[in-house]
């Protein structure tokens, strides 16, 4: 198995890795992570370094890697040691590039310059924070732990070390949020001069504490027509202070696209490790299994640090922690839908219909001629050149059409 997956890897692969601790678990979230679980993290590194190894080993070359992505959960919860123990372990199997894009998510509060300043000298180039709004009511209905001062500071400090690729998370349609509030949030950002802002519309997830709160009516129902307004509000503001909007939820500086996430939505291979981690090398998707408790333990065995390449190969790019329930091997039509439906994300860049035809060996218009010419005709798809791309109009219910290619 792993021979056909590791020749097709010619180009760059990104790798994620799940750090799911959180000093505090978010009101909104359903990612997978948890609070309390600090006294796993030293066991947890020791595993986490075992499973990049076992996959890098497997590949039975240093496969490249452009992208490197801390992800979570807290990643900021790990100590300079831990961080370095991590990257160290994945230089050791992977060919990762100098000019390689490595993000770290990091809460805002607690960021000295200390801190930045290590991780930085470890490689990390891009600093992702979670800031979700500049207002205090909102914050705590979402149940983090900052207010904006942390915000500033962090990125004064992340600049005063050297950072020069900052993004900031904004979340818009909270319950109770008002228009006026979410222009006050987006300026507050932009004045901080970020290269990056992902701006994400409020998903109510089953089983956490803020539906709980609407299905029994402490909070409102959120309101789809404001947050379209919010919106189309920072398509336009954002554009007049210089970001260009290359993806649904994404706006960067020219130059400071996300890297990393790009490899999803191009649908073009990744790697993942960490408890509750995915990956995907053609036609396989997988994912580790969730609890850090169980991941520590699926690769306890030190055994696992002997093998051969040639005995851990013939999984690739499965390691001992990912859950059977999580692999999938993606049928050509999937395949051909997924093509689509992430590229027409990128709003800009949008499906190409010269690189379709190479992935597949057939024309866009022969799969989805059809439902392609029905969405161009209500104004939701257009054609530029050789792209299929969504139309403004399209972006604010991009899951509808989406859905055309299921």
């Amino acid at each position: 198995m792993a021979s056909s997956f590791v020749t097709s890897l010619n180009g760059g692969l990104a790798l994620y890795v799940h750090i799911p601790f959180c000093a505090r678990r978010c009101s909104y979230c359903a990612f997978n992570t948890y609070a309390g679980l600090g006294h796993l993290i030293p066991a947890y590194v020791d595993a986490l370094c075992r499973e990049i190894t076992w996959v890098g080993r497997a590949a039975g070359r240093k496969l490249r890697l452009d992208t490197l992505y801390f992800g979570g959960g807290t990643p900021s919860l790990l100590s300079v040691e831990h961080l370095a123990r991590i990257l160290q372990a994945i230089r050791a199997v992977f060919d990762l590039r100098d000019s390689a894009e490595i993000t770290l998510e990091a809460n805002p509060r607690g960021l000295d310059a200390a801190y930045l300043a290590a991780i930085r000298g470890l490689g990390v180039t891009r600093l992702s924070l979670g800031a979700q709004s500049a207002h205090a009511g909102e914050l705590a209905l979402l149940g983090r732990r900052h207010d904006w001062a942390d915000v500033a500071m962090a990125v004064r400090a992340a600049r005063l070390v050297g950072f020069r690729n900052v993004n900031i998370d904004l979340i818009y349609g909270l319950p109770g949020q008002t228009l006026a509030s979410w222009r006050e949030s987006l300026a507050q950002a932009v004045a901080l001069a970020p290269e990056h802002l992902s701006l994400y519309s409020l998903g109510i997830e089953a089983g956490t504490p803020l539906y709980r709160r609407i299905a029994a009516g402490k909070l409102a129902e959120l309101d789809d027509d404001l947050a379209a307004d919010m919106y189309e509000y920072a398509t336009g503001y954002l554009a007049e202070a210089g970001f260009e909007q290359y993806e649904i939820s994404n706006w960067a500086r020219p130059g400071y696209a996300c890297q990393h996430n790009l490899q999803y939505w191009r649908r073009l291979p990744y790697l993942g490790v960490g408890a509750g981690g995915y990956g995907f090398v053609e036609p396989v998707r997988y994912g580790t299994v969730d609890r850090p408790a169980e991941y520590v333990r699926l690769l306890a065995d030190s055994l696992i640090d002997y093998l051969s390449p040639e005995q851990c190969n013939q999984q690739f790019p499965l390691s001992p922690a990912v859950d059977p329930a999580k692999v999938e091997t993606v049928t050509p039509r999937q395949a051909r839908a997924e093509t689509v439906i992430l590229g027409l994300r990128l709003v800009k860049e949008g499906v190409s219909r010269c690189d379709f035809e190479r992935r597949f060996g057939l024309r866009l218009d022969e799969c989805y001629g059809i439902e392609l010419a029905g969405l161009a005709a209500r104004g939701l798809v257009q054609c530029l050149d050789d792209r299929i791309v969504l139309t403004a109009q399209a972006r604010l219910i991009a899951n509808l059409v989406f859905r055309e290619f299921v």
